[in-house]
């Protein structure tokens, strides 16, 4: 039976860090809604599976049975908190034996993705994520797991991670499910991965978008900046969340851990194949954002230089007319000094001299 933790490991836990930006899913209520326990000693919303002999058996049903099902060898559980604090993961720690650092890195915000293991289960910590579009923030959802040798389960900190589509590609893998925990696992790893990969989609479509104003007709150097600085500092976040799972993926292939066996391994190496895709796509766009910055600056160095070189030609072609002007407003005599012809003549040299600079220039591809 599930009771209430004593305040001590509450205490040990201690509380919440602030949360940092994240993104919300659907509505919590409707997502995997059979799953829902509607009886559970947590405060937290809950939701349950049961697994026997490769086939569903329940969901939905009270927490407080899980330790019963456990019992039972043929039998694979899946727990699912969704926001849960100090007392609903003091359950966790009290009836499963989970150690007091898994159950506070489960707790606390932003750990790195990674796994730990510990005598009775493993702890494992892992990313959604998912760009906005229109200002190129990338934004993250943590889950952790613990994963037993009859069940897995998962703790997630807010609603972004969609848990009904983990639940529909395990339905949608149903002939795996007697496998256990490596079957959950697998679908909870490969939605995960899945999700990187829309990310960098995404990024990558952003990127190419910024490419067109890079070179477009109508300058956008400030657009092109600021999007490039935005982009880079998402990639930044998303190449955090996506190498550590090279890690994650190997460390949970181990032999030495009894978790994979050889009939899922496949699907575990298809995994761990996203997950270096993710990370290869990632890196080089890292390294075009740097590009495109570099060419603009670039861009914005030969406009100038264009300008300049422009400006510095209609000088020239000014200068002419200024100094005959110059040289007839001084008070002396010249040639043709207070008659027409002067003028005319004057004027002439000023028209032609122009003329022929700027002629010269043109050829010169000075203007």
């Amino acid at each position: 039976m599930v009771t209430q933790q004593s305040g001590a490991l509450g205490g040990q836990l201690g509380t919440r860090a602030p949360r940092d930006s994240t993104f919300h899913g659907r509505d919590p209520e409707t997502v995997a809604p059979t799953c829902i326990s509607r009886d559970t000693p947590t405060k937290c919303q809950a939701r349950t599976r049961l697994y026997r002999n490769g086939a569903l058996v329940s969901e939905g049903f009270p927490v407080s049975q899980i330790s019963d099902f456990i019992a039972d060898g043929s039998a694979t559980v899946w727990l699912d908190l969704r926001a849960p604090d100090t007392q609903d993961l003091a359950v966790l720690g009290d009836e499963f034996g989970l150690h007091p650092v898994a159950l506070e890195d489960a707790l606390y915000d932003w750990e790195r993705p990674k796994v730990d293991r510990y005598s009775t289960h493993l702890f494992l910590t892992a990313y959604g994520a998912r760009l906005d579009d229109e200002t190129g923030e990338l934004a993250t959802s943590e889950i952790s797991a613990f994963i037993l040798k009859q069940a897995l389960i998962t703790v997630r900190k807010d609603d972004g991670l969609d848990i009904g589509r983990v639940v529909e590609r395990w339905d949608a893998t149903s002939d795996l499910a007697e496998h256990g925990v490596a079957f959950l696992l697998h679908g909870l790893l490969d939605y995960i991965v899945d999700g990187h990969f829309e990310a960098v989609q995404s990024l990558d479509d952003a990127v190419e978008v910024l490419e067109d104003d890079l070179f477009a007709d109508v300058p956008r150097d400030m657009r092109v900046q600021r999007r490039s600085f935005e982009l880079r500092k998402s990639l930044v976040l998303l190449r955090r969340v996506v190498i550590p799972m090279r890690e994650v993926v190997n460390t949970v292939m181990r032999r030495d851990l009894p978790i994979v066996d050889d009939h899922l391994m496949p699907y575990y190496q298809d995994v761990y194949d996203h997950v270096l895709r993710a990370t290869e796509w990632t890196e080089s766009l890292r390294d075009l954002v740097t590009t495109i910055l570099e060419t603009n600056l670039t861009i914005q160095g030969n406009r100038l230089s264009i300008i300049t070189k422009k400006v510095t030609g209609w000088a020239a072609i000014i200068a002419v007319p200024t100094l005959i002007t110059g040289f007839y407003g001084m008070n002396v005599p010249y040639p043709g000094f207070d008659k027409p012809a002067g003028f005319a003549i004057s004027v002439a040299v000023m028209v032609l001299s122009g003329a022929i600079l700027y002629a010269v220039f043109r050829r010169k591809d000075w203007l």
